[in-house]
Parts: structure tokens; sequence; C-alpha cells
């Protein structure tokens, strides 16, 4: 019987992607992805529950995750759910999950991100006005 690692994560940028490029020049795109889960406890109370996901893209989609993509874009990925293994500079053993990205569409819409933009760049202080 043959097995299968593949997992659909939908959610939220944590933080703006990171773009490097291996030696090889490869590029490489870093980011997190937050979902929350909301449901009633056993009294009633609606209880969140918010999980991480770190998430790795490579080549043309890296690149591209990195123009398109901010803090806050919603998101859809799929691909293999990788663990990944070393050691520390202190010497100790770290491990981490990791989704290798492998289709990524893009939920955000347009007018999301003007707004998104438009209130990130709001002046805060009537002193901040230039006339």
């Amino acid at each position: 019987m043959s097995s299968f690692n593949k997992i659909t994560v939908v959610g939220y940028l944590g933080r703006a992607p990171e773009l490097r490029y291996t030696p090889e020049g490869t590029s490489v795109c870093n980011f997190s992805v937050a979902t929350t889960e909301r449901r009633k406890d056993k009294s009633g109370e609606l209880q969140e529950t918010t999980t991480w996901f770190q998430v790795a893209l490579f080549g043309r989609r890296a690149e591209v995750a990195n123009e398109y993509l901010s803090k806050g874009s919603h998101v859809w990925l799929e691909g293999p759910l990788t663990l990944n293994q070393w050691t520390d500079r202190e010497g100790a053993a770290r491990v981490n999950l990791e989704v290798r990205a492998s289709d990524i569409k893009f939920l955000s819409s347009s007018a999301e991100k003007a707004t998104a933009a438009t209130a990130a760049a709001e002046v805060t202080s009537e002193d901040d006005i230039a006339f």
C-alpha cells in the first residue's frame, strides 16, 4: 500500500514573506500562516484555537509570493508536511514542521489590499500633514 503526505492550509500570513536564495540560486520564500478554529466548549462558551504553520515556497512561486503577499494576506496552500531537524548553536537538537507549498492561491482581493495599504499609510496626527 502506498502512502500520501499532503496538507491543505487556509489562513492569514502572520508576518511578511522573507525571500532568500540558495547557493545554487534557487529562490526560497518563508512565512508563517495562522488558522483559527472556533467551537463551543462543554459549557457552551465559544473557544478559539489558533494554529501556526511555517511555510516554504521555492522557485518562481517563491518570487511571486514575495511580490504579492504581505502580513495579513489570506492564502490557500497545499503541499507536503516536512520535518526539519538541526542542532542549534548551543548544541541542542531542534525540530520543526514546515509546509513545503507546491500550490498557492491568493484569497485576498485587490480591494482588501488597497484598504490595508491605505490604513497602514494613514496619518496619525495633524502634525504629520505636510502643508
